[in-house]
């Protein structure tokens, strides 16, 4: 029933509206993701090399933007960027990749629409902000039944994509690396989890500054060094990636139909799972940064986009095509293990280990806020404490499930939750400007 139901949610219709609804705003923004990305990374992540930027936000409600972005990133860049580049492999085949390109450059308007309209229509109550897709589904289409559905969906997606996947990852990594039972790997992830997040946005986004920087730094330059000893097979992982993405068969060179289906929705699937693109929970997390300005907001969300999949996914697929270890009869964190054994030997299990669990565990702790926010919406102040215990209770039961059950519930929230705020993104197209 389960696989049933994300086959029907993840059909052809949601995947034209979220190429297409890309498409849209990547014209009315005039491909501002492409065109000025020089100037987008000059006003974003340079602006720290230029200048003291503060770390603390004066705004006692809000946090700083480099720990909003910590967080957006902490958010996204969970084990889509390792586990779920792995699978895309060996579901989709090479050719996944390509399309993982192509929702990560459309995905890159939808961020920018979502940051944008977000801090336009943010709203502050009780001292506390309230943004993205809510405010402006409200606000700005006029509509509250929308931010409703909204709202309720990105709750769940906070259970599901935000919470069980990522601590489903975390526990099977650990069992198959050192043999841990997942039981207690869950109780500890719930403590630890209920230890951050008690502090609020301000320790949440305290914790992601701590563990995000450093820990992409590291990965991205453990991938390229794979990349680097294998770059003779570079033209082939490449040729094979594109020739994958329109079903042109490594075997006679047919076309396949088939083949260019699975591609296509391995890749858009995996692709949205990795950068949230479209799913409006990256404005949910900026929404409570200090920054006014909505141009500003949105291209650090640009920036997010293509670290956590041009380059993070990508760096990730090629050390394990170019490795040679596709065949090797494994699937997700134990096939990202193969690939850094061939160049780090007995190390790779204990770095990879430790990436999935710091890359999940802040995930875990971005989407509770996004969570916490959807709840506050629908419920008030009165909500955010049983939300809490949910939370916690879902880590648990979430180490001990099934992985394919996990993910097949993980995708049905996503497209639940981006059908409203696309659709919301349509009609406030016109509101969004890049002058």
């Amino acid at each position: 029933m389960i696989y049933k139901l994300n086959s029907i949610v993840w059909g052809a219709p949601l995947l034209i509206l979220l190429l297409g609804t890309g498409l849209l705003i990547s014209i009315r923004i005039k491909f501002f993701q492409i065109k000025k990305f020089g100037y987008i990374l000059k006003n974003t992540f340079f602006t720290f090399f230029r200048s003291k930027s503060p770390t603390e936000s004066k705004d006692k409600d809000s946090i700083s933007q480099f720990k909003a972005v910590s967080t957006a990133l902490a958010a996204a860049m969970g084990t889509g960027n390792i586990v779920g580049v792995a699978t895309a492999l060996t579901i989709g085949g090479p050719g996944a990749i390509f399309w993982m390109w192509i929702s990560a450059i459309l995905g890159m308007s939808l961020v920018y629409a979502e940051n944008y309209l977000g801090t336009i229509y943010r709203k502050k109550k009780n001292g506390v902000w309230y943004g993205g897709p809510m405010a402006y589904l409200e606000h700005g289409t006029g509509r509250r039944i929308p931010a409703i559905c909204f709202a309720a969906f990105c709750c769940l997606a906070s259970l599901g994509m935000g919470n069980m996947t990522q601590i489903n990852s975390i526990s099977s990594v650990l069992n198959d690396s050192f043999g841990i039972n997942p039981l207690p790997i869950g109780i500890i992830g719930a403590i630890a989890t209920a230890a951050v997040v008690s502090g609020g946005i301000k320790r949440i986004g305290t914790a992601s500054q701590a563990i995000i920087p450093v820990l992409t730094l590291l990965y991205i330059s453990a991938a390229l060094i794979i990349t680097a000893i294998n770059y003779r097979s570079l033209p082939e992982v490449f040729g094979d990636i594109f020739k994958g993405a329109f079903g042109i068969s490594p075997v006679g060179g047919g076309i396949s139909g088939a083949l260019i289906s699975r591609s296509i929705n391995t890749g858009l699937r995996r692709g949205v799972f990795s950068n949230e693109a479209g799913l409006g929970s990256c404005a949910l997390l900026h929404s409570s940064a200090d920054g006014k300005d909505p141009k500003q907001l949105g291209m650090w969300a640009i920036t997010e986009v293509f670290i956590d999949t041009i380059l993070c996914c990508t760096v990730t697929a090629v050390a394990i095509l170019s490795s040679g270890v596709m065949d090797c009869g494994k699937d997700g964190a134990p096939l990202v293990t193969e690939a850094f054994k061939s160049c780090f030997g007995n190390a790779a299990p204990y770095f990879i280990t430790a990436s999935i669990v710091l890359f999940a565990f802040a995930t875990i702790i971005g989407w509770f806020h996004c969570g916490e926010c959807s709840v506050r919406y629908l419920f008030g102040e009165t909500g955010i404490g049983f939300y809490k215990f949910i939370f916690t209770v879902f880590i648990v039961v979430g180490s001990v499930s099934k992985l394919e059950a996990v993910w097949a519930v993980s995708d049905i929230f996503n497209g639940l939750m981006a059908i409203p705020n696309l659709s919301g993104l349509i009609i406030l197209r016109k509101k969004i400007k890049i002058e």
